[in-house]
């Protein structure tokens, strides 16, 4: 048998700049190594940039997921979980692990990552003392922020002011104090440190400055602290977020070279040229680097040595932002008081806008932005390259798009970048890198080049830059509606919007527009069906469906036709009706009169051509015969259609009458952000149109093979099977658990087809069939839903809820004269 001839490249540690890392290397050298990673974590590799976000209940952990199992499985890499090294023998070239695992390797990478300071403070190892640097801490935070209470946060950098944020947004009263006299003294001047610290104090964040703490109070567990000058806060959750140190004990225990961090070289190469070492444990030049931009660089540079390469890392000039939402703030470079320095500041005390750049011989050394930070990038860059401002000294400080004193189009702006200019700071892409996977992979939308690049992935905030980019390689192909304003009410997206209600726990119409800073005093037709339907889905228990929010058809829950009459359509669970349904139905189009009765392609009956003021009649007939509305009007399950199955087709395989009946009894009602479509055919033949549904079951010998995403409208579509379960239980729990996916992810009036384009086929069956925790989760959110949902709206109305709507106006404002 041949040997394998690959390398063994073995991975201590699995964070963003090893799985970067790794993505460059597979790209630059496919087959080359055999790779091991050990992973301290028990999971996979993760974007620690949006610990915050998930802290503050913005983005769950699966949201910030890099590298899931089958990325690893994809691509050949042996992935240790929970398998923290305990030592490496340079002798033997091998790794082992506490829990006993060897591994060999020709190559070596340490990415062994940081470890927080804790202050050794008297009280320090109390329960309740916590750090803040991994999801296992997030985590801890959350558990602990559930009972309320105060937490302190010591220290005022970046992580400390995230963390502070995301536990008051966790509902805790929080306190954050720091020893110096302005908070991020490292990041900004005296003047954005003020406006900063007034934008916490305004949410509800209490700053203590030139604080210094003496201990840690309780007997069992955090019970405040105690300050130097003797004040005593107090709280149940002490967080320190006062720095960290380079995690280089396992190499120093290896004889390789260790000063702060374990010593590299240009090539990231240790002391020893089998050992290379990454991310914030490396010492380059005297420096070691806490954010991910610089790390990403080192493990470009990286990859292309492990593939043959002889590329060099020269170090790098970082900028920091601040992942609070609703506050932007940019800072990079040094911008203290010096000799030979001049600066340029420009304040809007009314916007609330602060810029300041610092520049020594013309060129900018230091840059802060605080309120508009747009241009941000722009400056960096200019920096970076050391240019020369001299020509645009009167404007520089309006930006880029007033360059030389004539404004720019923002596209214009952005051709003007060079290749190698930084657009994503997060994720370290580069302009040249997103143009270049653009044009060779044919991406046309911001989620394709998110996925392709990770440009735009993880804050955010360089989203209007990522558009500018493929504006301007796409010209006329690039359609920005997915990513353009719900409406001109508000700059912000459907994404947007659905996040921060969640996040900031907003519940009612006035709540959001007020918090998000809605343009309009009440909104319009295009945002206020939205906001309705958003807040219907997330709050079920809680929000008052606002039906003069909807469409005229859901407000009056019948279809309206050319002539001003409407349309109803009673629902038959499974297109299944009987003898004494149809004289109902029959009687009804008798007594009023109605001009055409017709059967549906979803297998219903459709009463057409009555009068407004006559449906609370209609509806009463037809409910004393049991009749429910079939919400043909409805951005909700409309029908199930079925075929009668193995009860009396002689090809029948399972009883899909049955199956469709239970769905629709099951799932009717639910509002949906797009209408829902659904069959269920009892054998291959399909003769219930399944695969061209919104979700649709065919039925074989050995189960349940489930379909969705199909089209039959303006877009025509088969269907993308979601996979195969054995039972109507699991089919069931299928079904249930995709709708709710659906009710929670899409944007309001996308359906599901288009949905599924944009999120991805594969995400959603890893979601649905993969994961079954989470399927299990949507099931369950779904059937807490639906306590609130099976209202039947016809009964309602019959019983005189919102009667007014269907009285004539002469009628109305008669009795409103008698009264």
């Amino acid at each position: 048998m041949a040997q394998s001839t690959s390398e063994k490249l073995v991975i201590i540690g699995n964070g963003m700049a090893p799985g970067r890392m790794l993505e460059e290397l597979f790209e630059k050298a496919p087959g080359r190594y055999e790779v091991t990673i050990f992973n301290a974590e028990p999971r996979v590799n993760y974007d620690r940039i949006m610990l915050s976000p998930v802290l503050s209940g913005e983005k769950e952990y699966a949201d910030i997921v890099i590298h899931d199992d089958a990325w690893y499985a994809a691509n050949g890499v042996t992935l240790h979980k929970g398998a923290k090294v305990a030592q490496i023998d340079r002798t033997a070239c091998t790794v082992t692990s506490e829990n006993g695992i060897t591994a060999s390797y020709d190559k070596l990478v340490i990415a062994t990552g940081s470890s927080p300071f804790i202050i050794p403070v008297p009280g320090h190892q109390l329960p309740g003392v916590l750090a803040y640097r991994d999801l296992d801490d997030v985590e801890k935070m959350l558990t602990g922020s559930r009972g309320g209470g105060r937490a302190i946060v010591i220290g005022a950098g970046l992580l400390g002011l995230e963390a502070a944020y995301g536990l008051k947004r966790q509902g805790m009263e929080v306190t954050v104090i720091h020893l110096m006299p302005t908070i991020m003294e490292r990041q900004l001047d005296p003047a954005a440190a003020y406006l900063l610290e007034k934008a916490l104090t305004e949410r509800g964040i209490e700053i203590v400055t030139k604080a210094n703490t003496k201990r840690i109070l309780g007997e069992t567990k955090v019970e405040g602290i105690e300050l130097e000058d003797g004040r005593i806060i107090e709280g149940s959750m002490v967080v320190m977020a006062v720095g960290i140190r380079p995690a280089s004990g396992l190499a120093k225990e290896a004889g390789i070279a260790v000063n702060r961090g374990i010593v590299v070289d240009d090539g990231m190469m240790t002391s020893d040229a089998a050992v290379y070492a990454l991310g914030e444990c490396a010492e380059h030049r005297g420096t070691c680097y806490g954010l991910v931009a610089p790390l990403y660089e080192s493990a470009r540079v990286l990859a292309d040595r492990l593939a043959g390469g002889d590329a060099e890392y020269h170090g790098s000039v970082t900028n920091t932002k601040l992942k609070v939402t609703g506050i932007n703030l940019f800072s990079a470079g040094d911008f203290a008081d010096g000799e030979g320095r001049e600066e340029i500041v420009l304040r809007d005390a009314t916007a609330g806008v602060y810029k300041r750049l610092v520049l020594r011989e013309n060129r900018i050394i230091g840059a802060v932005l605080y309120g508009e930070t747009s241009d941000g990038s722009w400056f960096f860059d200019l920096m970076k390259r050391g240019a020369d401002i001299t020509a645009m000294r009167e404007t520089l400080i309006f930006g880029q798009a007033y360059q030389g004193g004539s404004p720019l189009d923002p596209t214009a702006a952005v051709a003007a970048l060079p290749d190698d200019a930084e657009i994503c700071g997060c994720n370290g892409v580069c302009k040249g890198k997103i143009v270049a996977t653009i044009t060779g992979k044919g991406l046309t939308s911001l989620d394709e080049v998110r996925a392709h690049t990770k440009a735009s992935a993880s804050c955010g905030s360089c989203t209007g830059l990522v558009e500018q980019v493929m504006s301007l390689t796409l010209g006329e192909a690039y359609n920005p509606a997915a990513v353009q304003p719900m409406c001109n009410c508000t700059e912000l997206g459907h994404d947007d919007v659905r996040r921060l209600i969640k996040a900031k726990g907003l519940k009612t119409i006035p709540a959001v527009m007020q918090e998000l800073e809605w343009k309009t005093s009440c909104g319009c037709a295009k945002c206020r069906p939205a906001l309705n339907y958003y807040l219907v889905c997330d709050w079920p228990d809680e929000y008052a469906d606002d039906y003069q929010s909807r469409f005229i058809n859901e407000r009056v829950h019948a279809n309206i036709q050319k002539d001003g009459t409407y349309s109803v359509v009673p629902r038959m669970w499974g297109g299944v009706t009987n003898s004494g349904e149809l004289r109902a139905i029959a009687d009804v189009v008798d007594k009023f009169e109605i001009p055409m009765v017709k059967v549906t392609g979803g297998q219903r009956i459709d009463l057409l051509g009555i009068e407004k003021e006559d449906l609370p009649a209609v509806w009463a007939d037809l409910g004393k015969a049991g009749f429910v509305s079939g919400q043909a009007y409805a951005k909700g399950l409309r029908t199930v259609k079925t075929c009668v199955g193995s009860d009396w087709c002689r090809f029948g395989t399972q009883d899909s009458t049955g199956l469709g009946i239970r769905i629709e009894k099951f799932m009717w009602g639910s509002w949906t952000p797009a209408k829902l479509k659904m069959a269920v055919s009892g054998c291959p033949r399909n003769c219930a149109e399944a695969t061209c549904k919104d979700i649709g079951v065919i039925c074989v010998d050995s189960g349940f093979e489930i379909h969705f995403a199909g089209a039959a409208g303006l877009d025509i579509k088969g269907t993308e099977v979601l996979g195969l379960v054995r039972t109507e239980d699991e089919a069931l729990e299928h079904i249930v658990a995709l709708t709710q996916m659906y009710r929670e992810q899409a944007r309001y009036l996308e359906r599901i087809y288009k949905w599924a384009k944009r999120v991805g086929l594969e995400e959603i069956r890893r979601q649905i069939m993969d994961d079954a925790g989470r399927r299990k989760a949507f099931f369950d959110r779904f059937v807490f839903s639906q306590k609130f949902a099976q209202v039947d709206p016809w009964s309602e109305r019959v019983s005189g809820k919102d009667k007014h709507e269907f009285r004539p106006m002469a009628t109305v404002g008669f009795s409103q004269a008698a009264e």
